[in-house]
């Protein structure tokens, strides 16, 4: 009967032992990736994303985390800019890191490569600023299941810079100068050429360049021949940089449009090249919404936070998917992918949010539209709603 009664008293302590181990572990960390090209052509926007996550989540913590008080874990990977990097990046997320849902990256391309890792380990993915439409439905229109994104698409902002190029500035000839290895450059150039025709502009000159190449000054003087009196950059970074500066040098005095691949690094590289251009964007520096943010990012950081955009969307992202794991109530993909899914009128800093389920895009996002200013200061220029 001892023995018997030994054996009765160890099984029982065995399974306390066991439920409070499972209970333990599931009070341990919420797992959040987050990718980032942090080296490379874009670290500067991407560099800003990570600190504005990191950002966001020890504020989250310090506030008692999730689902009861669970702490946040914020694990990122550098994307390098590259595809392959970023697909292995999401793999070790997916498979060896257990992340239940992943933000970034900011790149198109990039998502599109990394959307079939995501799909195979359920977990979702936000993408800041991938606006190819490619980025959450495939090729033939279906919605990829774990796959978002918090910023408008090529389509909307594509007709926004038709609109501006043609309406706002006047300009009826109008010349392209694009990456061809880009499905960011192609997506954009696409609906630009679409929205321009349609109003009734001509394209006069559409130059192509390669993704290693620094100078556009064959391309360009093409262009300048061509008699454009508008140069369209469906690009970002340290390119449109360069391409500007060589434009100008060249002695092209037409106006110069971009799209939301603005970024301070293009004022560093073209200086005063850069006065009087104009480019679609997702937010302002003034935006009273995002203020705050932009200051707890500068005392944090001892930054001015030259990559607003970048903060804006980062720190939306990372709201969204807080909101996401309360709905769902559990850190787990499927979960959090239908409530994301399922999110409507979430009051972010940078705008409202109501996602569209069939194609996992946000509804009714505005455009705003920035100009360089003689001081080089990127302003508030117009503020468009969607039609």
């Amino acid at each position: 009967m001892e023995v018997d009664g030994l054996k009765r008293t160890l099984a029982a302590l065995a399974l306390v032992l066991a439920l409070t181990g499972a209970a333990f572990a599931a009070e341990g960390p919420i797992k959040i990736g987050y990718l980032a090209p942090l080296t490379g052509d874009n670290a500067a926007s991407g560099t800003t994303e990570a600190r504005t996550a990191r950002m966001i989540v020890d504020e989250q913590n310090e506030a008692g985390g999730l689902l009861g008080g669970r702490p946040i874990e914020l694990i990122v990977y550098d994307t390098k800019s590259r595809n392959e990097d970023a697909v292995n990046a999401a793999r070790r997320l997916v498979v060896n890191d257990g992340v239940c849902v992943i933000v970034g990256d900011l790149s198109s391309g990039i998502n599109i490569a990394t959307a079939p890792i995501v799909a195979r380990g359920k977990v979702p993915q936000i993408s800041t600023l991938g606006t190819n439409p490619l980025v959450t439905v495939d090729n033939k229109g279906n919605v990829r299941p774990y796959s978002f994104r918090i910023c408008f698409t090529d389509p909307y902002q594509g007709a926004l810079a038709a609109d501006l190029a043609y309406n706002d500035l006047g300009k009826k000839k109008a010349a392209i100068l694009y990456n061809v290895g880009s499905d960011y450059a192609h997506g954009l150039r696409e609906f630009f050429v679409k929205n321009y025709e349609k109003l009734g502009g001509e394209i006069v000159a559409d130059e192509g360049f390669r993704e290693t190449d620094v100078d556009f000054r064959a391309q360009l003087t093409t262009i300048k021949a061509a008699d454009a009196d508008i140069l369209f950059l469906p690009g970002m970074g340290k390119d449109m940089g360069l391409a500007i500066k060589q434009a100008r040098e060249l002695g092209f005095e037409g106006s110069i449009v971009g799209g939301d691949g603005y970024s301070d690094v293009m004022i560093e590289i073209a200086g005063d090249a850069m006065k009087g251009t104009h480019w679609v964007s997702h937010t302002y520096f003034e935006d009273p919404g995002m203020v705050p943010i932009y200051e707890r990012f500068q005392k944090r950081y001892n930054d001015v936070c030259k990559e607003f955009v970048s903060t804006a969307m980062a720190a939306d992202a990372m709201y969204w998917v807080f909101d996401a794991i309360r709905r769902a109530g559990v850190d787990e993909g499927p979960a959090i992918a239908k409530a994301l899914e399922e999110t409507k009128d979430l009051k972010l800093n940078h705008a409202t949010l109501t996602i569209d389920p069939a194609t996992h895009n946000p509804l009714n996002k505005a455009g705003i539209i920035l100009r360089v200013d003689d001081n080089l200061e990127r302003k508030f220029y117009k503020k468009v709603e969607p039609k």
